[in-house]
């Protein structure tokens, strides 16, 4: 599995409005016991591609970001 498509299968497991954090991404590629913390990179980059091209939208308590940068969540878009 790729960071994008563990990015898309968790929102695809959700409710159309919810967000997930990139850190769930990264659980689900290092899987049960794994060192998550190293597939963080991999993620924010599947995250930012994502974005640019449209297919999640990236925000912080609530309000749309346009640039990845700190804490984020992600959305379908």
């Amino acid at each position: 599995m790729t960071p994008s498509e563990a990015i898309l299968t968790l929102l695809a497991e959700r409710a159309a409005a919810a967000t997930i954090c990139p850190s769930e991404a990264a659980r689900r590629l290092a899987g049960p016991g794994g060192e998550w913390r190293v597939q963080m990179d991999a993620v924010h980059a599947a995250a930012d591609d994502l974005a640019a091209l449209g297919d999640v939208t990236l925000s912080w308590k609530g309000r749309p970001m346009q640039k990845r940068r700190g804490p984020y969540r992600i959305a379908r878009r």
